[in-house]
């Protein structure tokens, strides 16, 4: 009898552990139609395409767009965020995805000079040479520094990236999950025949109350030929387009 009793209430015991331990226990199981990463580590671009494309697709659809619609990244250094906007199916662009930037270099500012270790603030474009799928961070695309604007203002530099592996010199360095989104995006836009991708990098949103708090900084004029990129796609919900004159920055919504 002692023994019946005992079994009773050790199965009792095990009973209220279960209980207790049910959301985590069915957390631990895939949801229904989801697919597990099982790839190998630093897993080759033919093996990052096949996984990240059908979830990419399922996502941009679901937005209103597709993989392969014509892309905008937009980067905010203070907040550190990466924006990345598709052109919806009924043409405004909308927001797809805010990423975390991992990591970037130096303090708020353009980059300079070679060397300097700072992150650029400006106006760069993407196109298909600008890819590297066999990146020693896993992947990465190269912003084109220095561009027209800081040649003109004697800026140099070089292999200025956004990339994975959490790491930076001066780049823009996302986790590698992130990057691979972020990548195949890109080259998907560009492959369905955008002729570049623009990236244009702030070095915080240029709101009138946060440019206000800079006007007595070394960079305030240079951040004022920023801002009018960030209002004039607020206001058309189209990346404006940038040209170079007289050594300045000139956006055309």
């Amino acid at each position: 009898m002692r023994r019946l009793l005992a079994i009773f209430v050790a199965c009792s015991a095990l009973a209220l552990l279960a209980l207790h331990f049910k959301p985590q226990i069915l957390s631990l199981i895939p949801a229904p139609g989801s697919q597990p990463d099982l790839r190998s580590p630093r897993s080759g671009i033919s093996e990052i395409r096949r996984y990240q494309t059908p979830r990419l697709a399922a996502a941009m659809a679901e937005a209103g767009s597709h993989l392969g619609a014509p892309s905008y990244i937009r980067i905010f250094k203070e907040e550190q965020e990466l924006e990345l906007w598709l052109q919806s199916d009924a043409g405004p662009y909308q927001l797809f995805k805010t990423y975390p930037i991992c990591n970037h270099s130096g303090a708020l500012g353009p980059k300079l000079k070679e060397g300097d270790r700072q992150s650029p603030e400006g106006f760069y474009r993407v196109g298909k040479a600008a890819l590297n799928p066999n990146s020693r961070f896993h992947l990465s695309f190269n912003l084109g520094f220095p561009n027209t604007y800081d040649r003109a203002q004697g800026r140099t530099g070089s292999y200025l990236m956004v990339h994975g592996d959490c790491v930076s010199i001066g780049c823009y360095a996302m986790t590698d999950p992130m990057i691979e989104e972020i990548y195949v995006t890109v080259e998907a836009a560009l492959n369905g025949g955008q002729a570049f991708v623009p990236v244009h990098a702030f070095p915080f949103r240029p709101t009138e109350a946060r440019m206000q708090k800079t006007e007595n900084h070394r960079w305030h004029d240079y951040w004022q030929s920023l801002a009018p990129a960030y209002h004039a796609f607020a206001q058309t919900a189209q990346p404006p387009r940038i040209s170079v004159q007289n050594g300045g920055y000139v956006v055309t919504p």
